[in-house]
């Protein structure tokens, strides 16, 4: 089963913003307290904090950036 075109916006923005937030999050924990006790604890809070965020910013900025793109890129 595949989804009609009208998801694509909010599919982009999910799955860059499952990506980057997990790879961001894991790392920005691990520099800042290290493999500790409660590490996955601390991550798994500043993954979603970050996930709230991300996803309605991502969202919001996607159509002004494809728009962006499509004036520098040549086609």
């Amino acid at each position: 089963m595949k989804l009609g075109n009208k998801y694509s916006t909010f599919l982009t923005a999910l799955f860059m913003t499952l990506a980057l937030d997990t790879t961001m999050s894991f790392t920005m924990t691990l520099v800042m307290t290290g493999w500790t006790p409660g590490f996955l604890q601390r991550f798994l809070g500043a993954w979603l904090i970050g996930f709230a965020v991300a996803l309605p910013t991502s969202l919001l900025v996607a159509l002004p950036i494809r728009l962006l793109v499509k004036k520098l890129v040549h086609e």
